[in-house]
């Protein structure tokens, strides 16, 4: 959460909120990833604290990053879980220290509390939170008037505690008009419809190259996933044929060998063999 630097402020992304700009957000996992947002425009840009560093930090160029510690991960920097707030900071300020700009944390708000009390700008997440699945399974949730209610006070008390923003996950879209339009928090609709302050999507289902479950939510814009199924296979083949010159005794040839001139080479004999 650098000071000086020109990608935008918590503050920055708040007044898009405010004035009802629409934020752009992709789930990242690559400096290729990153650095193809960047030059696209997106503003925000979701990275695993497993795949956050400095050659990540560069390639993701002006984009405002939120750095993800989903909840127990392993601190890629600590080797443990994260489970004690005192992880999570240590996390924070590690990521911090590298260009994060803001932190994502579904962990409980005792946890959340103490990375808000110490100034950190942290993400939380409302609706169908992965981390917590076991509980309510993979479905939309806030689809009964309880459920509603109970995702609302959940909003509420994130922002109680000083959370700035939140993954609005799998809303239906007029639950999520309400609480994007009752609350401070800066709502990153996933699945949410068209009323939360920003859309995000993960770049696997935006490039047709997803390996699991399609969401409903998800829009593919390109279908890189034969290309690079091809670019596998080739990958693959490139590999067999060395490893087969290397069996064969094929490789290295005479072109790929440097050479030492006859008389050098008869003084080193004569040197070694005394």
């Amino acid at each position: 959460m650098g000071m000086y630097h020109n990608r935008p402020h918590v503050e920055d992304i708040r007044k898009m909120k405010k004035s009802g700009r629409k934020i752009s957000m992709l789930f990242v996992s690559t400096p290729d990833e990153a650095a193809a947002a960047a030059a696209a425009g997106i503003h925000m840009l979701s990275i695993e604290g497993r795949y956050f560093d400095p050659e990540m930090r560069q390639a993701a160029g002006d984009c405002f990053v939120q750095v993800g510690l989903p909840y127990g991960s392993y601190g890629s920097f600590a080797g443990r879980p994260l489970a004690t707030a005192e992880d999570y900071l240590r996390a924070a300020f590690h990521f911090a220290g590298i260009g994060g700009d803001a932190l994502y944390c579904a962990a409980s708000y005792d946890i959340q509390k103490t990375l808000c009390d110490n100034y950190i700008p942290v993400v939380g997440h409302i609706g169908l939170v992965p981390s917590y699945i076991t509980w309510t399974g993979w479905r939309a949730v806030g689809k009964t008037a309880d459920e509603a209610v109970r995702i609302w006070r959940h909003t509420q008390k994130l922002e109680q505690i000083g959370v700035f923003g939140a993954e609005l996950e799998v809303v239906p879209d007029r639950v999520a008009k309400f609480l994007t339009e009752n609350s401070s928090l800066v709502m990153l609709g996933m699945g949410a419809g068209k009323y939360a302050d920003a859309q995000y999507l993960f770049t696997e289902d935006v490039c047709g190259y997803g390996k699991n479950h399609k969401p409903r939510h998800g829009k593919v814009y390109r279908n890189l996933g034969p290309e690079l199924e091809k670019i596998q296979d080739e990958r693959v083949a490139a590999f067999k044929d060395y490893k087969a010159d290397v069996d064969s005794g094929r490789y290295p040839g005479y072109e790929h060998t440097v050479p030492i001139v006859d008389a050098e080479f008869d003084i080193f004999m004569k040197i070694v063999k005394g």
